[in-house]
């Protein structure tokens, strides 16, 4: 005789899950990350990462590709999109118990947003103007965006990720050019060709040249078939 199984108890205390961007890119010799001015309370006129309450029939990357698109009008699938950790501090939002899982987006220059949805505007802002004392934002975001910058300061190291940052196709200075911007350091040309290219599948000549206003023609890559760099490129290193 089998015992029937009983219905699982309803949760005790009622919790909302949303999904919030941080979508960084390089622009003007700048990080920049996507801010929205928010269209309703709370925190009406304030600045925040976009995002927004996960929907009961959809997964957490579909929530994230979604919010991205309504609110921003970026396809999440021309991006490099990565979760990174949920936040769950008690009152992070004053509406009640809400614990939001955070997106990492990253792209080449990528083109001015257009906001939607619950969005008054939406617009690109250098990292270190958002991250400032006196441009607060909504919710926890601050703290958010800090973690967020800092992991991608760190996946610049072990990972090919600084690739998503160049336009193909691109030269070896390009993509230093994208480390020496999110590191906030100046890096040796010769040390750091020398260690971009000899790192297999790092990134792969397409055979071309780009034309130089003096010199010559510099050599133009593709992204290579890695995801991760062994040896790293390690910050404070023979790079600088």
């Amino acid at each position: 005789m089998t015992t029937p199984r009983s219905e699982p108890a309803p949760p005790r205390f009622p919790v909302s899950v949303t999904v919030d961007l941080v979508i960084l890119t390089v622009r003007d010799g700048h990080l920049n990350v996507l801010l929205i001015e928010r269209g309703k309370e709370p925190f009406l006129g304030g600045h925040a990462l976009p995002g927004g309450y996960v929907r009961p029939d959809e997964a957490l990357d579909g929530a994230a590709l979604r919010e991205l698109k309504e609110e921003t009008g970026l396809d999440g699938h021309t991006l490099h999109l990565a979760q990174l950790r949920a936040y769950g501090e008690p009152r992070r939002d004053p509406r009640g118990r809400v614990i939001t899982i955070t997106y990492l987006a990253l792209g080449p220059d990528l083109p001015t947003p257009v906001a939607g949805t619950d969005a008054a505007r939406a617009a690109w802002i250098p990292v270190e103007r958002a991250l400032s004392p006196d441009f607060p934002l909504a919710f926890d975001h601050s703290t958010i965006l800090g973690e967020a910058v800092e992991k991608a300061r760190a996946k610049l190291e072990y990972t090919t990720v600084a690739t998503s940052f160049c336009t193909e196709p691109f030269t070896v200075s390009d993509l230093r050019r994208v480390y020496e911007v999110i590191w906030g350091t100046a890096l040796d040309p010769s040390n750091f060709r020398r260690k971009v290219t000899r790192t297999e599948g790092f990134v792969e000549p397409t055979g071309e040249r780009r034309a130089a206003e003096a010199g010559r023609p510099a050599a133009l890559y593709r992204a290579g078939p890695a995801r991760v760099l062994y040896p790293p490129l390690l910050r404070g290193t023979s790079l600088g």
